[in-house]
């Protein structure tokens, strides 16, 4: 953006028949900046498509399932496996659609509507995966506490407590599990897509000083 700037110091000094061609020139900016952003998106969003399928691929369920004899959960988790992947999809669908406007538009207010849309699209999309991952280490840890044999001695321990301690503990534990992991996820995201985001918020920003 330091070029930006520079230009923006000269646009305030000159004439006010420099300051039309100026403008100009600070939108084609933005905007070659807004479409590179959301093309990085795009790439990065593909990218990580690729990597959880490699992983789910090399990190097989399905014969751990059949050692502990869950066979008929796994219907349900193929079922969740690829409504995920249909999401997922859905949004790297949408991310190349922005990305196809925004590089076609010709209008500030176009171009800051795009912006928008854009960042709303990646929101949605991170919130989606922090969720799905919630879902998932819960159906995880159902699938454990109830087909894992090696738990049975924690079963046993929960149906002879009768103040329900050792439930509270379990749920304690689990939940800081939880919570420790998803903000692990959310600090990824946050690298991965935050400084983007950033761009494009600093983008609309200066759009809306030449809207006005």
């Amino acid at each position: 953006m330091e070029e930006l700037d520079l230009l923006k110091k000269a646009w305030q000094k000159d004439t006010q028949s420099f300051q039309q061609v100026t403008e100009n020139e600070i939108y084609k900016m933005l905007h070659k900046n807004s479409s590179s952003s959301v093309k990085w998106i795009l790439i990065i969003s593909v990218l990580e498509f690729v990597l959880w399928t490699f992983i789910g691929v090399f990190f097989n369920t399905d014969e751990y399932i059949k050692q502990m004899h869950a066979e008929e959960m796994m219907v349900y988790l193929k079922i969740l496996t690829y409504v995920n992947y249909a999401v997922i999809l859905w949004f790297l669908y949408c991310f190349y659609t922005n990305y196809v406007k925004i590089s076609a538009t010709t209008s500030t207010k176009q171009l800051m509507q795009d912006i928008l849309r854009t960042r709303k699209t990646v929101q949605n999309y991170v919130w989606y995966n922090l969720g799905m991952m919630f879902v998932s280490m819960i159906i995880g840890f159902i699938m454990e506490f109830l087909y894992n044999p090696q738990l049975s001695v924690i079963k046993d321990k929960i149906a002879h407590d009768e103040g329900n301690g050792t439930i509270i503990k379990i749920v304690c534990i689990l939940s800081v599990v939880m919570i420790v992991f998803l903000v692990i996820f959310w600090l990824f995201y946050k690298l991965l897509y935050g400084f983007l985001l950033r761009r494009l918020s600093n983008n609309y920003k200066e759009l809306k000083k030449i809207d006005l």
